[in-house]
């Protein structure tokens, strides 16, 4: 007799985990015996057993995403599990599992450029996530303290308010490393010999050099990867962050204060000139030891209050230093609102109105840490114009806008003397007529989201 599977309700199957409703009962392959190597649980096992895998699907399903090569959509991973579950454990156990090429994506950077992502299959992107469930409690406690970046409770918040306290301390300037395609550059070998110091199951080490080796499709045809772990799979961010530990550690071993996100690290010093001999010394390690790139054009020294780290920057007014959005987030934020509110999109309100509450959701959702409630009431007042040009724009013709206004309460004279002005669209959206028909109770009424009461909670938690 076994124990009946959990679900969230009695009597239903299993609905969105690995094991299957028609095996219920019997003895899937994940959840045999565990293999034993001198009385120790070995790792792949760990990797394959029921519990993670199921785990492992459900993040893979919750995230998303597009397609990988095959095709294969994460509603489709389900059924295709359930036909192939058995074939899939057994051809990793044996060696014989090949993932897939990732399908090469560029994604335009905000500042110029393009990132390359690497988008895997679904069913490769849930093996990858077990074997991150199963390598970050092994890693997670070899990495640094001042490593902020793909780590449980870990944040860029948290990361800037480090920086914070290092400039407060003393440390007025920093080393801002930018580090040339960190992800398509990392040296396997390299890296293999990083996670060899603490994986001792070659199976498993063999499962994650095939990963890394996978390939690249692009325009149908498949390129070797000899190097790099491409951004987009589940085991990349956890693998730099194994990759870059030792550079963590020759900083902390010269006493250096500094924090890292990811690729992204900021070293903090207390004068120009050690700056300038940080920087040299960190290139030189970086380049020679760990085979990267230092990109010298973005890589700078200078004051945390104009550089830009992880969107955010610092400010002093007297003795108060404090965290602000970098000008460059700003006018990025603005930049994203009037695609979102343009013109010439031809979409209801309510799809606009949605559209703004996702966006500004998210980035409020990063950017409350810092201090910015006169820019954050400003960008209300701003959005609000922008919604009520958008509705002018919307009613065309002389006897809609005249319909509207008076419907919105608007005296008959001055309805008909508004609907006939020339005046242009961004213009009308400040007049009187507007701001008293199209309130800011009438706004909220029809779906907009005031942002600074949002803000507001946000920032007082923090």
């Amino acid at each position: 007799m076994h124990r009946e599977q959990k679900t969230a309700k009695a009597g239903y199957p299993c609905e969105g985990m690995v094991e299957t409703e028609s095996n219920r009962g019997v003895r899937s392959v994940a959840s045999l015996e565990i293999a034993e190597k001198d009385g120790a649980e070995s790792l792949l096992e760990k990797v394959l057993h029921r519990d993670n895998l199921n785990a492992a699907y459900k993040r893979v399903k919750q995230n998303g995403g597009a397609a990988g090569v095959d095709g294969m959509t994460v509603n489709e991973m389900l059924p295709y599990l359930k036909e192939h579950k058995e074939e899939l454990l057994a051809n990793i156990r044996k060696g014989r599992y090949n993932p897939q090429p990732v399908r090469r994506v560029e994604i335009p950077k905000p500042d110029g450029g393009i990132r390359l992502l690497g988008v895997p299959t679904v069913i490769d992107r849930m093996i990858q996530q077990a074997l991150v469930q199963v390598l970050q409690p092994i890693f997670e406690p070899t990495f640094s303290d001042s490593s902020f970046g793909f780590r449980p409770k870990r944040n860029a918040q948290q990361a800037m308010k480090r920086a914070k306290e290092y400039y407060e301390q003393g440390y007025k300037r920093v080393v801002d490393i930018d580090l040339a395609k960190y992800f398509d550059t990392v040296n396997h070998d390299l890296l293999i010999g990083m996670v060899r110091e603490q994986v001792k199951d070659e199976a498993f080490i063999r499962l994650i050099r095939k990963f890394l080796k996978s390939g690249v499709m692009v325009n149908g045809l498949l390129s070797p990867t000899t190097e790099g772990t491409p951004q987009g799979g589940n085991l990349s961010p956890l693998l730099s962050n194994i990759y870059l530990t030792s550079f963590d550690r020759l900083l902390e071993s010269r006493g250096h204060k500094f924090v890292r996100y990811a690729d992204d690290c900021n070293i903090y010093v207390r004068s120009q000139r050690a700056a300038e001999r940080v920087m040299a010394n960190c290139t030189k390690y970086l380049e020679g030891q760990l085979k990267l790139k230092v990109n010298r054009e973005k890589s700078k020294t200078g004051t945390p209050l104009k550089l830009k780290f992880l969107g955010f920057s610092l400010y002093k007014t007297g003795k108060k230093t404090g965290i602000r959005p970098h000008q460059k987030s700003i006018k990025r934020f603005k930049d994203r609102v009037r695609k979102i509110t343009s013109r010439k999109r031809g979409r209801s309100i309510g799809q606009i109105l949605h559209e703004l509450k996702v966006f500004t959701t998210g980035w409020l959702g990063y950017y409350s840490i810092a201090d910015m409630k006169s820019k954050i009431v400003a960008f209300n007042e701003w959005i609000r114009r922008r919604i009520r040009m958008y509705l002018w724009k919307q009613w065309k013709k002389v006897s809609a806008r005249f319909d509207n206004l008076k419907r919105l309460k608007i005296p008959k004279g001055k309805a008909w003397e508004w609907a006939n002005s020339r005046k242009g669209c961004w213009r009308i959206s400040h007049s009187w007529v507007l701001t008293r028909s199209l309130t800011n109770e009438y706004l909220a009424s029809i779906g907009y989201d005031d942002i600074t009461k949002r803000y507001e909670v946000l920032h007082s938690n923090h």
